[in-house]
């Protein structure tokens, strides 16, 4: 009997095993053959990766796992280059074979067909994911991978807005310098200078990240520097003579309002913090054996952890506080529920009762008061008077080589202030 006719009799899993050895059988006796469909569905996998040829240098790599992956060998310049094409069965025998066509005749035409490739998906992924609003998003998510202040990140966000309502779907390469300034002179016209500034800042840093992300090839905005009216400067208002200073404690002291507010304010003139920072205290920042308050990283403006010296009289008015407490959690918690702050307005609304209107003294206008008198004093180095607000150093040259904290004159200094506010 013939094979053929013995092949008939098998059952079908039987037959198309024995069809299966035959072919990978076949394929190692002729593996330049065209290949065909059948063929590839019936490649099975095996204990190394093996290439099943199609000619012109197209080939199927079926790996052991049994993915089927096309590829294309070629020259080009003289060198030896292999070009993916995709997997099957997504990419077909014919959509295979009409990619190496493709590719024969960009090659024919002196061009790499990689770089061809490697532009279609540039271009992809600037038409998936380059829109400004996209980019916007992408920002506000790495300003909160850097665990930027709430406050900081709700700015940004309002800002964007306003970009995203001018030109949030178009593409961020499309966008001129004329658009972003349409937006900002729409500010400037309601006299929102500042908003202005600041927005323009805003989207330049979108710019500045697609650019990165090869999105983008310029950032716009740099042509609009000095296009908008500079807004002027105003200074929170603060108390900056000695002679005031002692007059706003002595109303401090007499303050009949809540006794932790009237703490709060005495802390924040002692240990001139950013209002926020004393606002959002908790009780475990504060060691009381080596009088030192250290405050977290991520709540300070700068994102870096800042420690302060607590003199005497901080001490006195931090153990008379823990007294009236547990001594854990928030320092100085909200009468509308113990796991929220003070609100950031009770500080100047308690200032306002004692008859400081906000165009005389505010709770931030404590530290340029501790600033201004330190600094005329000539007693303190000016860099400890600096460490001691948390600034940083303008400039980088002098912030490589101004490490030092000044801690022991910053101790000492402490102890003045306290003793010139008159506790």
């Amino acid at each position: 009997m013939c094979e053929g006719a013995s092949l008939i009799r098998l059952r079908p899993a039987v037959l198309g095993v024995y069809l299966g050895v035959r072919f990978r059988t076949f394929r190692r006796r002729y593996p330049h053959m065209a290949l065909t469909d059948t063929a590839i569905r019936n490649a099975k996998a095996v204990e190394r990766p093996t290439k099943l040829f199609d000619g012109g240098g197209l080939h199927l790599r079926v790996k052991p796992g049994g993915s089927r992956l096309w590829r294309l060998k070629y020259r080009f310049a003289g060198r030896e280059k292999l070009l993916a094409l995709g997997s099957y069965p997504a990419i077909g025998l014919k959509a295979a074979r009409q990619e190496r066509d493709r590719a024969k005749e960009q090659l024919a035409a002196g061009i790499d067909p990689a770089e061809v490739r490697r532009n279609e998906r540039e271009e992809a992924k600037v038409a998936n994911e380059g829109t400004f609003e996209k980019v916007a998003e992408l920002l506000l998510s790495k300003m909160r991978r850097e665990h930027l202040s709430d406050t900081t990140i709700a700015k940004a966000e309002w800002l964007l807005a306003m970009a995203n309502a001018a030109f949030g779907e178009k593409l961020v390469r499309d966008i001129s310098a004329r658009d972003v300034l349409a937006v900002l002179k729409k500010c400037e016209g309601a006299g929102k200078l500042e908003t202005a500034r600041r927005l323009r800042s805003t989207i330049s840093r979108v710019f500045r990240l697609a650019v990165a992300n090869g999105l983008a090839d310029t950032d716009p905005t740099f042509a609009l520097r000095g296009a908008l009216a500079t807004p002027k400067t105003t200074h929170r208002a603060a108390i900056t003579d000695l002679k005031g200073m002692r007059e706003l404690m002595l109303a401090i002291g007499a303050y009949e309002g809540q006794y932790t507010t009237k703490a709060a304010l005495k802390l924040v003139a002692l240990l001139v913090p950013r209002p926020g920072e004393l606002r959002m205290a908790c009780w475990e920042e504060f060691d009381f054996s080596r009088r030192i308050w250290a405050i977290p990283a991520d709540r300070t403006k700068m994102r870096r952890p800042h420690l302060i010296p607590l003199s005497d009289a901080a001490m006195e008015i931090l153990r008379a506080l823990r007294g009236l407490c547990d001594g854990t959690g928030l320092m100085f918690p909200s009468m509308r529920g113990k796991g929220r702050p003070i609100s950031e307005n009770t500080f100047n609304v308690a200032l306002r009762t004692m008859g400081y209107p906000g165009s005389v003294m505010t709770s931030h206008g404590f530290r340029a008061a501790f600033s201004t008198i330190a600094n005329e004093s000539v007693l303190w180095n000016p860099d400890a008077i600096e460490r001691t607000l948390a600034h940083i150093e303008a400039n980088c040259v002098r912030r490589a080589y101004a490490r030092g904290e000044h801690w022991e004159e910053r101790v000492r200094m402490m102890e003045w202030w306290a003793t010139e506010l008159g506790f």
